[in-house]
């Protein structure tokens, strides 16, 4: 596939826009999808081939997504960090997921506006963020 081509730019902007709507039922492609996301202006064919790996993802997957159950009202929140995880900037990635009872109502996948300078520093910021989610 040529991306050069005006047409194959749009094909490739059209399937990650509908993919982020897929992401809204499915935190598993989140982070994915939204690092695609960000080469869109100028996508090149290694863009193409990771859009493709979500695609086959999402077809191996079609019973995964989130379902609401009745259950308890507690209210818990997890969270993880990756320290300097993104070789372009250096910063850091934060994930974090509320649940109120075994239903997941909230989460959250993003890179730290700061880079931080240890992993311990990065788990701090994580759970500072987990902890807000909940309050």
């Amino acid at each position: 596939m040529a991306f050069g081509k005006t047409g194959y730019t749009d094909k490739c902007r059209s399937i990650v826009g509908a993919l982020q709507y897929a992401a809204i039922t499915r935190p598993g492609i989140n982070f994915a999808v939204n690092k695609v996301n960000q080469y869109m202006a100028k996508p090149l064919e290694t863009h193409w081939r990771a859009v493709k790996r979500i695609l086959r993802y999402l077809s191996g997957t079609l019973d995964h997504g989130i379902q609401i159950r009745k259950s308890t009202s507690d209210i818990s929140a997890f969270s993880d960090s990756d320290w300097a995880s993104d070789l372009d900037d250096r910063r850091s990635t934060t994930g974090v997921c509320a649940y109120h009872g075994r239903n997941l109502v909230s989460w959250c996948v993003k890179k730290q506006t700061v880079v931080a300078r240890s992993s311990t520093e990065t788990e701090y910021k994580s759970l500072t963020q987990a902890a807000a989610e909940v309050r």
